[in-house]
């Protein structure tokens, strides 16, 4: 445990905690998606990310050289001032960022998107006004499996990948909707954002087996204490 905490040091956390937490959001809007409007928690979310770090591994095994457990797109760090960003999360964050718009966007403004909201807030009611929901509920899978893949792809440029990891994004993925308010999905970006704070402030507290702990902690007391999340969601 760090006996001195700077404030260079917690700028530097900050930073972190919001860069992963860009990424945490992404992958668990497509959770939430699911959850929204099909009403399941997809164990297989975390699985399918797996399976996207894999892919974006072998492809970038067969068009250039990779080592057996991470791709080595960019190294090093931009450093402004006391604090470092680190070139890959950087990356990493700003696609997830714009991964999480377009998502948002086509939600709020194109009419499946809006077909996709209306099933998410009321089943019978899309149906009585003609929305296909079986075919909704198709394509919202579709979209959280890309969303999903699309962080695996992305973390793989992060970190080493396993095939044992999948259960732990399933795990964060659902934390962050915990936080957020299930089936909301602009409390998947709050959850996220919040998590990666959470989790590297605590890094500077605590040592590395203790910190790990701390995401489950906060899992338990958001459950014991607002169980529909900060902003708000379905108690099923």
């Amino acid at each position: 445990m760090n006996a001195t905490v700077t404030p260079a040091m917690l700028a530097q956390v900050v930073v972190s905690g919001l860069l992963a937490g860009a990424l945490y959001a992404m992958v668990a809007l497509g959770l939430a998606l699911i959850f929204g409007v099909m009403r399941i928690i997809n164990i297989a979310h975390g699985p399918l990310l797996m399976l996207g770090a894999y892919t974006t591994f072998f492809m970038y095994e067969r068009l250039g050289v990779s080592d057996l457990r991470a791709i080595e797109y960019v190294g090093g760090s931009w450093v402004w001032g006391p604090i470092a960003f680190a070139k890959t999360r950087v990356i990493a964050a700003l696609f997830a960022a714009a991964i999480t718009a377009g998502a948002f966007l086509f939600l709020q403004k194109t009419r499946l998107g809006k077909a996709i909201r209306a099933t998410s807030q009321s089943r019978e009611v899309a149906m009585v006004c003609g929305i296909d929901v079986g075919a909704i509920h198709r394509i919202t899978f579709g979209l959280a499996s890309a969303l999903a893949a699309a962080g695996g792809a992305l973390i793989a440029m992060i970190v080493a990948i396993q095939p044992e990891m999948g259960q732990l994004w399933t795990f964060k993925s659902f934390l962050v909707i915990v936080l957020g308010g299930a089936g909301n999905y602009p409390g998947a970006l709050l959850g996220g954002l919040l998590l990666g704070l959470v989790e590297q402030v605590a890094s500077l507290f605590l040592t590395t087996q203790l910190s790990e702990v701390v995401a489950y902690v906060l899992l338990v007391a958001v459950l014991l204490i607002r169980p529909t999340g900060l902003l708000g969601g379905r108690q099923t």
